[in-house]
Order: C-alpha cells, then sequence, then structure tokens
C-alpha cells in the first residue's frame, strides 16, 4: 500500500481533516484501485497514528462528499475518484468542462475592485500602465467541495457591471453575453505549481503543505482584442488538466 503524508499537530488544522484530505489525494492518485476499499479504520489509525474515532470522523466527512460508502460486513467502498478533469481548449469554460462529472456546481464572487492596471495585468491585457481594470476574486465549488480559487481582471470600461452580472449568473461567460461580449476564446494558457499560501488553504479548505495548480490565462474576443486575465489556482488532489487541440 502506498504510504500517506504524515498528519501535522498543532497547526490549526483538525486531525480529522488532514486525514480526510490524505486519503482524498491517496484516492485520486489511485493508491487503493486494486481492492477499491480504503483500508480498515484499524491500520488507519496505525498508519496516522491516532485513534479510530478521529479516522472515523475523517472517513464520515469522505462520505458525505461522495467519495466513500461504509458497506456492512466489507468496509469502506472507495465510489469514486478525486480528480475531475478539466480541459484546457481554445474555448475553456469551467462549467462546461466539469460537465456531468460533479452533480452541483456553484460559484462565488468573493470580491470586486476597481483598480489601476499593474505593469504585468497591463501587459496581459493590452492596456497601460495605470489604466483602470475591475478585479475579480471568485471561488468555484463542485458537489459541495472548492475546486478553484481565481483572480480575473477585465478592462473597466468595456466590462463596467461584470461583478454583478457575475454574482447573478456564477457565470463568466454569462456575465460576458449579458454585456455584450457573444463568444470569445482562450488564446494563452500558462501552468505551474505551487503551494498554497494562507488565504488559499481556508478558501480551498486545503491543508499546510497542499500544492496547486495554477493557471494563467488570457482570452481575447474573436478579433483578438484581450477582454480577460486570470489567475487560477486549482487543488491538485481534485482537478487535473488535459490539453485538448
Amino acid at each position: 500500500m502506498a504510504g500517506l503524508n504524515p498528519v501535522q499537530r498543532q497547526t490549526g488544522v483538525a486531525l480529522w481533516r488532514q486525514i480526510a484530505d490524505r486519503i482524498r489525494e491517496a484516492i485520486g492518485n489511485g493508491a487503493y484501485d486494486e481492492t477499491g476499499m480504503v483500508p480498515p479504520e484499524t491500520v488507519l489509525a496505525l498508519q496516522f497514528g491516532v485513534n479510530r474515532h478521529t479516522v472515523r470522523s475523517a472517513l464520515a466527512a469522505l462520505a458525505q462528499e461522495g467519495i466513500v460508502r461504509a458497506v456492512q460486513g466489507r468496509g469502506t467502498l472507495i465510489e469514486r475518484k478525486e480528480r475531475l478533469n478539466f480541459p484546457i481548449t481554445r474555448r475553456t469554460r469551467f462549467t462546461a468542462g466539469i460537465g456531468d462529472q460533479a452533480r452541483e456546481m456553484r460559484s462565488l464572487l468573493l470580491d470586486e475592485v476597481k483598480e489601476e492596471a499593474s505593469a504585468e495585468v497591463a501587459r496581459w491585457l493590452g492596456l497601460k500602465p495605470g489604466a483602470k481594470v475591475i478585479r475579480l476574486e471568485t471561488l468555484r465549488e463542485a458537489d459541495k467541495r472548492p475546486v478553484s480559487k481565481a483572480t480575473s481582471w477585465f478592462p473597466a470600461e468595456r466590462f463596467a457591471g461584470i461583478g454583478e452580472a457575475y454574482r447573478k449568473h456564477e457565470s463568466i461567460t454569462k456575465a460576458f453575453a449579458e454585456l455584450g461580449l457573444a463568444d470569445y476564446i482562450r488564446a494563452t494558457t500558462e501552468v505551474t505549481a505551487a503551494h498554497a499560501d494562507t488565504a488559499d488553504l481556508a478558501d480551498l479548505e486545503l491543508t499546510p503543505g497542499a500544492i496547486l495548480l495554477i493557471a494563467k490565462a488570457m482570452n481575447t474576443d474573436l478579433d483578438g482584442v484581450p477582454v480577460q486575465y486570470s489567475i487560477s489556482r486549482f487543488a491538485a488532489d481534485r482537478v487535473q488538466f488535459t490539453i485538448e487541440n
């Protein structure tokens, strides 16, 4: 059986949540594919150095997420793997990309700010540094689990009101449509990986040391004019990227 990362005591993160994250990651990595079952509570308790009650709490949380199911007389059955497949295409859309992999999806607007574009943001959006942009901080959930957190910038003059439109529709695509942009394409995507910072740990409900997949992306209208620059952080144990032509 593949080893699991040890839990960290005195981090402010409950042990059962850390264990749930470790088991979730192991499931996503295929550690238990041979049996289709999570190891017994006694084995997990010994492996993590905790009591069975703590392990039971972790498994209960995973059961609530629909990842595992307790089967009388057999143990804990894996219902599905944790990792969602997110395709990056010429028309990348979060909702369409996740598709039928999740029963329920939700998008939250965490913050909206009108500000001056930094040199980096101005370069991506083809604006002069200091030009007015609208920054949205958003959180995406699939089946009530946080999947990604994004910071997006839009030219303020062209997309005034995009925050309210996003709050109403929970969709960048629909917000664009309301503001007169019927279609747009993904021009550039850069993918890197990094440890989650404190804010992302909290919002994505991750434990210290968690890895994020970070996608910097620029979308344009059909004339090639930049309309959105975004930095999206995905929980690496919950999402995998597929690059498609």
